[in-house]
């Protein structure tokens, strides 16, 4: 009995990595790359149209963050198994892609054969992370968990009133331009707001900070109900 073919949709707004990555898949048998798109609102706007097995997705992109435009997808379809790539594979990054609904996470730099291999793992339905285990996983969530916690209590109140809009902004997946024209500021202050942020928050990455904005959303909505 023939295998089913995976159906791929990559999206990096990196031109020669993602063509790069369609080559190398086209090779395989069993795997057809179906579409591509170089920024996250190009992905949201042909994911119904291709409607992939598997998405391979960077994490940053233009316009919308990988974790962002899955999220707007899976809003509409559960069953997306996404597999994020990224030069940055620290336990933050891990976090922010189990907290966005990713399947798993994978450095650009690993082998051909561990890509094949976590395409395929994620197609059976099972996560891969870096190959770490389910315990592993479970402990890195639980150390964020509390961690973004005590962060919230503890430095949130010397963030000042602009840097909080911009927080709770960033948290209700608002981009910098978006913002931007919300607080009729210009980006570069925006992204000035942002950096201020992520040092007094001790935040090391976009992805930890995004994930941090979303929980202090969520407790700001909880607290006025």
């Amino acid at each position: 009995m023939k295998n089913k073919m995976i159906r791929v949709f990559i999206a990096d707004d990196h031109n020669l990595f993602r063509e790069g990555i369609i080559t190398l898949l086209e090779k395989q048998n069993d795997i057809i790359v179906v579409g591509e798109a170089e920024d996250g609102f190009s992905l949201i706007a042909q994911y119904n149209e291709k409607k992939p097995n598997i998405l391979l997705a960077d994490i940053s992109m233009p316009g919308k963050s990988g974790p962002d435009a899955v999220k707007s997808i899976t809003n509409g379809n559960k069953d997306i198994k996404v597999l994020f790539l990224s030069q940055h594979t620290s336990d933050d990054y891990i976090y922010a892609v189990i907290q966005s609904g990713g399947n798993g996470l994978l450095s650009k730099n690993c082998m051909k054969s561990e890509l094949i291999l976590a395409i395929k793992t994620v197609m059976k339905g099972e996560k891969y992370f870096l190959g770490k285990t389910q315990k592993e996983l479970d402990a890195i969530m639980n150390r964020f968990n509390l961690l973004s916690k005590k962060k919230s209590k503890e430095n949130t109140d010397a963030l000042t009133k602009k840097e909080k809009e911009v927080l709770i902004l960033v948290g209700e997946n608002y981009s910098s331009k978006a913002i931007a024209e919300k607080l009729k500021i210009s980006i570069r202050t925006v992204d000035s707001h942002r950096m201020n942020i992520m040092a007094k928050l001790q935040l090391k990455s976009l992805p930890g900070l995004i994930v941090f904005a979303r929980d202090y959303v969520r407790e700001q909505n909880t607290e006025n109900l």
